[in-house]
């Protein structure tokens, strides 16, 4: 009888996993694909199918190299890996074991470009509305690159011939690979926090598209946003564009023209002045010659003889609406007059005092003050007064005699 030799389920996907993993066949291949059910997990690892036409192969990538990618994977994305293959000894199922990844038909760096400048850019951070403007003539400039490089002896130079009293503070970083942007980011910090400048110029020499990464990394973009003072980004030659550019308030297109733009050329100005001023000289002068020959033509013109026919003229001229004016005044006078002295004729004639001179007298209650005018308000023994033209006297009723009636009353 036939001796079998039983192994475990765990025996055999452990077997199977070491077969894999000592073919050198299938260390470190080259695998290309289209990504599917793509997964980034928190603690950094991604999972993922790398798959054509006809099957599909489980992927992993770990934190530790997936932190190194300078792109963001994603579903349907076609990629080239770099992998071991090997067995998850727990499914029995063998996968990729993912060390690098590239993007295919664009480079990773222009990918991660371009996905980060989208990012950002819907966050508003690139908007025009946020630029702020430059100074015309500022008293300090900050510049933030490398203490080495050409850029910044460039910067300097431009500064100090176009504009000798600015004073310039120098903050040395470095300007590519690992730490990198950070120290860019610090430096642009350090001039806001202490307020060391009125303009700041960030910026390199030219390079590859690797050697200029660090101002398209993430926390140099958010440091030029955040600034108060105004940024100008310098950095590489005309051709080349990094992230700095778009979030910066002014984009040079190379460190020396960022030094023309943030200081005015003195020289120029004085010479812009002087010419201003010499214009404005010769334009009084002319002005002065034109009113002096006004003058002589003027003097030539009015002669003792001739200024006295010209005032007598004007005299003239003005002394037939006076004597009109005088006349309908004193005609005014007249008509006003005579109105006046009607109406004063009026009420002369209508006055009690007019019709008491006639020999007329009116009578009134001594202790009421009221005018009698009927027998009736009489009383025997009333005191009344007695109005005349000339004076008053007072009595007292005695007698009182109605008309058309033969009686009377005796006190």
């Amino acid at each position: 009888m036939e001796e079998r030799e039983i192994i475990s389920v765990v025996q055999l996907n452990a077997w199977v996993k070491s077969l894999l993993e000592d073919e050198p066949a299938f260390h470190q291949i080259w695998v290309e694909g289209e990504i599917s059910n793509y997964k980034h997990q928190s603690s950094g690892h991604l999972y993922f199918s790398l798959k054509d036409n006809q099957a599909s192969v489980r992927c992993v990538m770990f934190s530790a190299k997936a932190r190194l990618l300078r792109f963001r994977p994603d579903n349907s994305m076609k990629v080239l890996l770099r992998a071991t293959v090997s067995l998850y000894e727990r499914d029995g199922q063998y996968q990729l074991y993912v060390s690098q990844m590239e993007p295919q038909g664009i480079g990773s760096l222009a990918l991660a470009l371009e996905q980060l400048k989208n990012r950002l850019s819907e966050e508003g951070l690139f908007a025009e509305h946020l630029k702020k403007p430059l100074p015309f003539l500022p008293k300090s400039v900050g510049i933030v690159t490398s203490a080495t490089g050409a850029a910044v002896h460039d910067i300097i130079s431009v500064i100090t011939r176009r504009c000798p009293g600015v004073q310039l503070y120098l903050t040395p970083v470095l300007v590519q690979g690992p730490g990198a942007a950070e120290q860019i980011a610090t430096a642009i910090d350090l001039f806001n926090q202490h307020h060391l400048a009125e303009v700041l110029i960030v910026g390199r020499g030219g390079g590859s598209l690797e050697e200029l990464w660090a101002f398209n990394e993430e926390v140099v973009v958010r440091a030029i946003h955040r600034s108060n003072i105004p940024v100008v980004s310098a950095v590489g030659h005309e051709t080349d564009f990094t992230l700095s550019d778009f979030a910066a308030d002014l984009r040079a297109p190379t460190p020396s023209a960022a030094a023309e733009l943030v200081v005015p050329d003195l020289q120029k100005m004085k010479d812009q002045i002087n010419e201003l001023q010499n214009r404005l000289l010769n334009a009084i002068e002319m002005s002065f010659k034109q009113k002096q020959e006004r003058l002589f033509y003027y003097q030539n013109k009015l002669e003792p003889e001739i200024f006295r026919s010209w005032l007598q003229h004007k005299q003239n001229s003005l002394s037939d609406p006076q004597q009109r004016m005088l006349h309908a005044t004193t005609l005014l006078v007249q008509q006003r007059t005579s109105q006046w002295q009607n109406l004063c004729g009026k009420l002369d004639a209508l006055s009690p005092l007019h019709i008491l001179s006639r020999g007329y007298a009116f009578c009134q209650n001594e202790h009421t003050q009221d005018i009698i005018t009927s027998i009736r308000q009489l009383r025997l023994g009333d005191e009344v007064r007695i109005t005349l033209a000339d004076g008053n006297a007072t009595g007292k009723i005695l007698e009182i005699k109605e008309q058309g009636n033969g009686g009377d009353q005796n006190a």
